[in-house]
């Protein structure tokens, strides 16, 4: 007859024995698996790294003046990279064969993703700005900020100027930056004047025209080569507290909607 102890300890033996297997099957498929995950995520690695390499080496031989290619990064959409250059936002394929200037428009939304990206590639750190070289007004309580690059003798500052009279609780800081002809000595008017802010105020919305003042406005200089810094190339040019910049004219609307927006992502 069979010992029922011994046929109990041998089975409990094989039952331990498939539990032990089957644990170490699950752990080999484990390391299988994340062996392949780290394989494949270095594959796309290099395949990123490999598609910028080219288009560098393809744009520079093409391009020799083409200047330093600041950023090359793949794009969600029909393989395109994105190349920063000169500041300026193209696109390129894979091998760098073909440099396309112009905007990617999502057909059934319309929506402008090149102009989505370029308020996040090209935002402005707001507290970084030299903002002891603008003119300040602060309506209401002031929190909300708003900094404009404005010239005393352009048309459609003075518009904007008539939309930002309707807004309240924001700080406007007002970089005079004279690029049309005559500006330059109205600029200086303003700034030599005892209340810059109230002088500014009375030209652009009420067409009194500054006094003659004569003293130094070393400040003029030092914004005319900020905006060049930041590639300002005309006027009105706004940028918001959140870091977004909007060359040229806006309507209250989408001055307030601005205002109250997160900063890009």
């Amino acid at each position: 007859m069979k010992n029922p102890e011994a046929t109990s300890t041998t089975k409990q033996q094989i039952h331990t024995m498939a539990s032990q297997q089957s644990a170490l099957d699950h752990s080999t498929r484990l390391l299988a698996m994340l062996t392949w995950s780290v394989l494949a995520l270095f594959m796309l690695i290099s395949y990123a790294q490999a598609g910028e390499k080219e288009i560098r080496k393809s744009l520079q031989n093409k391009f020799p003046n083409i200047g330093p290619l600041e950023h090359i990064v793949k794009t969600p959409y029909s393989g395109l990279y994105e190349v920063i250059v000169d500041g300026q936002l193209w696109y390129s394929d894979e091998m760098g064969e073909f440099l396309i200037e112009g905007n990617v428009i999502e057909a059934e939304t319309r929506r402008n993703l090149s102009e989505e990206r370029r308020r996040v590639l090209f935002a402005i750190d707001f507290d970084k700005l030299p903002l002891e070289l603008a003119v300040v007004k602060v309506k209401g309580n002031g929190k909300r900020k708003l900094a404009q690059f404005t010239d005393p003798n352009c048309g459609f500052c003075k518009r904007l100027e008539k939309e930002l009279s309707q807004i309240s609780d924001v700080t406007i800081y007002s970089f005079l930056y004279p690029i049309f002809p005559g500006s330059d000595t109205m600029v200086r008017n303003v700034l030599c004047s005892k209340n810059p802010t109230r002088v500014w105020d009375n030209w652009m919305l009420n067409g009194v025209k500054p006094p003659e003042e004569v003293c130094d406005t070393p400040q003029t200089a030092q914004v005319k080569a900020l905006g060049q810094k930041l590639r300002v190339n005309g006027t009105p040019n706004i940028i918001f507290g959140n870091g977004k910049q909007s060359p040229g004219y806006l309507p209250v609307a989408e001055l307030e909607k601005n205002l109250s927006a997160l900063k890009p992502e």
